[in-house]
């Protein structure tokens, strides 16, 4: 794991990078509101460019609206536009369900997954450094909306109240096992404090990039935040799960 200044940040891709067919980054667009609501431009920009230097893989960018509407409007707000890379969303894509690798699931044997996500050779989560309430929206969270809305929202008429219902860090830990990513990086240029509305809250420079494995960075900002997170301490007990079957 690597703590960078955000000034001096160029991405440089581990070696697997350069033999892969197709990159998927999954950055957090959730809402048409600048940094730190959602991934810089910037650092977004310069991971496909890290991405672009050993490689001529496909790149794809894969994001779904809470919402359930399109993501497209909220990609172009965003200025979301990057030469030779394809932006998707996740509600317009086939979903497969995949079972959950865990001997005892914490909430939930199987997901419902975009199929570009299993047909990528690498895959990156790009979140910025956010917390609501005593929640870090980190790296591993920002997984979240990969989930096809439809298939979980419950009886809410958006997002994915049926998983909060199961308890949410409890699903959050089963998606770390099911969908393991390869990489993490935590944006944060700057940092977000709110309690429970990212359009209301205290912004902070940090000029900080948090790059390694998504539980090694989440583990890091929750300390930086002074957070005790249950979906960390799930992780580290389905480690031992998957070491003792």
């Amino acid at each position: 794991m690597m703590i960078e200044e955000a000034s001096k940040f160029t991405f440089t891709p581990a070696p697997s990078v350069s033999r892969a067919r197709r990159v998927l980054v999954k950055p957090d667009a959730s809402y048409p509101l600048p940094h730190p609501a959602t991934t810089s431009r910037e650092t977004l920009n310069l991971v496909v460019e890290g991405i672009r230097r050993v490689s001529e893989a496909d790149i794809l960018i894969l994001e779904g609206n809470p919402s359930g509407d399109s993501i497209y409007p909220t990609y172009q707000a965003l200025g979301y536009d990057f030469p030779r890379v394809l932006m998707l969303d996740v509600r317009d894509c086939i979903w497969v369900e995949v079972e959950n690798p865990l001997p005892h699931p914490f909430a939930i044997p199987t997901f419902w997954i975009p199929n570009v996500v299993l047909s990528s050779d690498y895959l990156i989560s790009i979140a910025p450094f956010k917390v609501l309430g005593r929640s870090g929206c980190f790296s591993i969270r920002n997984l979240l909306r990969l989930l096809p809305v439809a298939k979980y929202r419950g009886e809410t008429p958006g997002g994915w109240g049926a998983l909060y219902d199961l308890g949410i860090d409890k699903v959050i830990a089963d998606l770390y096992f099911t969908l393991p990513f390869d990489l993490g990086i935590i944006d944060a240029r700057k940092r977000f404090f709110g309690m429970d509305n990212v359009r209301e809250g205290m912004v902070e420079e940090y000029g900080k990039i948090l790059v390694g494995e998504p539980y090694e960075i989440d583990r890091e900002a929750s300390k930086i935040a002074g957070l005790d997170l249950e979906y960390l301490e799930l992780i580290e007990v389905g480690k031992l799960q998957l070491e003792n079957q």
